[in-house]
């Protein structure tokens, strides 16, 4: 089971999990100042979807940060303009605090990708706004988007900077037991 409402999540899950439920969490997600609070913030959407003890629950909270400072969803475009300007011609790093939960047993991981935009004009920055909606994506892009254009290198897991790290949340399933169907 899937604590998030992301159809972004969902489609990535939905790559080696053909059936699963979405339930999203009604959960206050609380300050994020450092990236161990995305896993707080995760472990708080598992929580409040938990059922069942013996199904599994997944849940993430991602975040990018520049320079010791957290980029989180923008509230408005100037905030999100303000963003793309200070991410562009300079790495930043993406977050992603992932648990997985059965009955009394929490697996977590705090994933790390690192990206590195080239030098954006105010006119580019433009164009990505009034070309994509931000305002639900932390550090006010979308990589699997057209924003993909300003990403000059990438170190890391790339469907962590889409909000689901899979290769992670795999091995970590697979500790828990689960297996995928053949």
């Amino acid at each position: 089971m899937l604590a998030s409402s992301s159809p972004r999540r969902a489609e990535l899950l939905g790559l080696f999990v053909p059936q699963f439920e979405v339930r999203p969490p009604r959960v206050e997600e609380g300050k994020i100042r450092r990236p161990a609070d995305l896993l707080r913030a995760a472990r708080a959407k598992a929580e409040a979807v938990r059922g069942d003890p013996a199904e599994i629950l997944i849940a993430a909270d991602t975040g990018v940060f520049h320079r010791g400072r957290h980029f989180g969803k923008p509230r408005d475009p100037g905030e999100a303009r303000w963003m793309l300007s200070q991410l562009s011609g300079d790495w930043h790093h993406v977050y992603t605090g992932l648990v997985v939960l059965r009955g009394d047993t929490y697996l977590q991981e705090l994933v790390l990708t690192r990206v590195r935009f080239r030098k954006l004009s105010p006119e580019e920055i433009d164009w990505y706004l009034a070309r994509e909606e931000v305002s639900d994506k932390a550090g006010a892009y979308a990589i699997q988007g057209a924003a993909s254009v300003f990403v000059e290198e990438i170190q890391g897991d790339f469907t962590n900077v889409v909000g689901l790290p899979i290769g992670t949340l795999y091995r970590l399933l697979w500790k828990l037991g689960w297996r995928p169907r053949l």
